[in-house]
């Protein structure tokens, strides 16, 4: 989808804007004297998104100017007299890519599509996709040869007539201070409620599924509202219910949670969407094919994309989630290679028991997951694989090359490079620090979000993904951290005085597998077929088809794990976006933005 366009004629810079978006406020456009600023998402709070995109253009309005990039989930373009400044915020939610050739910029685009010819692909893109799921946000390159992303927290500086003058990154964080046991808590609680309060628009929708982390966001909300933090606004309580299956065990969770937050905010209309008869791969050729880049959780979108419409028929501007709660507010297990690292056996045994009693795991399995696993990731899954030979899936992890990737096209194009390249963003030199980061682009499902936000007028945002949430847990001891008990031990302690008692005490919630079995058995005829089906020159060039459908098959027989099942997920995904490329192309932005730069 093309939000926003930038290009250069006759050396003088080009701004359009798609109306549609800019009538919905999703897109934000001021000018100043000094130059002309169009934002996508909203920087520094929803309500005010004109008073953010005003800021941001006159931060950077001094020539060699680093000011730190403003919190908001936002991609920018500013276009001054003698420069022009293309940004993301660090959490990289909104996308945003540019043409490059020579040194010098063609265009810029939030669509990749719209940049690349469908021709034209690079295959060094599908050896770091097929990697794993959070390959595609943080690598800058894109499915299309000679289109480039702009990655989270960067700011690329032009000249006038497109010349690229340089990249930087957002300046590294300072080591933070470690905040004592007794304050972790309300720390993380004070930085809960800003990143909610940021967040909270004219009619605001929150996903409430009965878990902690979703229930806790809706609270903080309706608490916010019934304090006068937006008199004007309204709050959706968005939910999906199931009546029968393993979810049906939800439903008691749910209507607490409901209760819970009207009791806050009376006002508060709680909408409960059935979806009973939803199910994964539910017209995957759709959801699969149609987005920019392929998708590798497009087989879920069918439940998202429900809950999503109905949020979008009730006039709602923003939805808030609980996604990025799991790696961001929990006991990080990755403290663990910390201590084994420093030679902290004793510690590294306390906290291995502790985490092997709170879930019900063996300390030999936590040890070898926390501690030996991001020791030596590529290793430790090709010894997995040996004890699984005789089936397709059995001990496939999320980077070494699945059966079905051809060999010769992964040496060719680098899959090796890739998967450790992946590994060291996963798990990096120091795993309990880059767990964060990873979980950043692992958690939300903002491709689903992009793609519709035009559609259904609203992006998601995940507050638990806040940057200041984040430097929070950051800062958070081990000594508060690990207690033995139930997970998310600082989250509930921030969250004691709102959750309900039955949501508070609950240890974990029922997966999805239920949908997942569902639609494999649905559509798994469907989905061999697509893949025989392909036509795509690079499909037959990149998979064993006949292992892949083999794969397939022992995924609906049960076969494999979670990470083997993403691997299949992802490459289905992959070949149908593929047999997807050419059909469709985004809409064009309409008229041109007055900018001031010139030649």
């Amino acid at each position: 989808m093309e939000a926003l366009r930038l290009d250069w004629t006759a050396g003088t810079a080009s701004l359009r804007t798609a109306d549609a978006m800019v009538r919905q406020g999703l897109v934000t456009t001021v000018s100043t004297p000094a130059g002309t600023a169009a934002v996508v998402g909203w920087v520094g709070s929803v309500r005010d998104r004109l008073a953010g995109a005003r800021a941001l253009l006159d931060a950077f309005d001094r020539p060699g100017a680093e000011p730190p990039l403003p919190t908001g989930d936002f991609a920018a373009v500013l276009v001054y007299r003698d420069r022009v400044l293309l940004m993301r915020d660090a959490q990289a939610r909104i996308p945003l890519f540019l043409s490059e050739t020579g040194g010098r910029v063609i265009a810029v685009s939030t669509a990749a599509r719209c940049l690349g010819r469908p021709t034209d692909l690079e295959p060094r893109y599908f050896c770091r996709y097929l990697t794993g799921n959070m390959a595609q946000p943080h690598a800058r390159l894109t499915p299309f040869a000679g289109v480039h992303r702009v990655l989270g927290g960067e700011v690329v500086e032009l000249s006038a007539t497109g010349r690229l003058r340089g990249r930087r990154a957002g300046a590294p964080a300072p080591p933070p201070d470690v905040l004592p046991p007794g304050g972790a808590g309300q720390e993380l609680r004070r930085a809960l409620e800003q990143a909610v309060g940021r967040r909270l628009g004219r009619t605001t929708a929150c996903h409430v599924s009965g878990g902690t982390d979703s229930t806790s966001v809706a609270l903080l909300a309706a608490r916010l509202l019934d304090e006068g933090e937006g008199p004007d606004a309204d709050l959706i309580l968005l939910a999906g219910r199931f009546d029968g299956g393993e979810l049906a065990g939800e439903r008691p969770y749910l209507m607490e949670a409901l209760d819970a937050v009207r009791r806050l905010a009376p006002a508060a209309r709680p909408v409960i969407v059935e979806a009973d008869d939803v199910a994964d791969f539910d017209d995957f050729e759709h959801h699969a094919g149609d987005p920019d880049e392929p998708h590798a959780h497009a087989f879920r979108a069918p439940f998202w994309t429900r809950l999503h419409a109905v949020a979008a028929d009730l006039g709602c501007d923003i939805l808030l989630t609980g996604c990025g709660a799991d790696p961001v507010v929990d006991t990080n297990p990755l403290q663990l290679h910390r201590l084994a690292r420093s030679g902290r056996l004793r510690e590294l045994t306390r906290q291995a028991r502790a985490l092997a009693a709170a879930g019900e795991r063996g300390v030999r399995e936590i040890v070898g997951t926390h501690v030996v696993r991001p020791s030596l990731p590529l290793a430790a899954e090709r010894f997995a694989r040996l004890g699984h030979r005789r089936t397709v899936l059995g001990g496939l992890g999320p980077f070494t090359r699945p059966p079905w990737l051809r060999p010769a096209f992964a040496r060719a194009h680098g899959y090796r490079a890739a998967a450790i390249a992946e590994s060291r963003f996963v798990f990096g030199s120091r795993p309990e620090q880059s767990l964060y980061d990873a979980a950043n682009y692992l958690a939300a499902p903002d491709p689903l979000s992009w793609r519709y936000a035009q559609q259904n007028g609203f992006f998601l945002s995940h507050p638990f993904l806040d940057p200041e949430v984040v430097a929070t847990m950051r800062r958070v001891s081990a000594e508060a951290a690990f207690r033995a008990g139930p997970p998310k031990t600082v989250l509930r302690e921030a969250m004691a005085d709102l959750l309900p008692p039955r949501i508070h005490g609950r240890t974990a919630k029922i997966p999805f597998n239920d949908l997942y079995v569902r639609g494999l058995r649905a559509h798994g005829d469907e989905l061999v077929d697509l893949c025989r089906s392909a036509r795509h020159p690079l499909v037959a060039e990149m998979f064993d088809v006949d292992t892949l459908c083999r794969a397939v098959r022992e995924a609906q027989w049960g076969i494999g794990d979670s990470y083997a099942w993403d691997r299949v997920n992802s490459s289905l995904a992959l070949v149908v976006w593929l047999e997807g490329l050419g059909e469709g192309r985004s809409a064009e932005p309409g008229a041109a933005v007055p900018v001031t730069a010139c030649s």
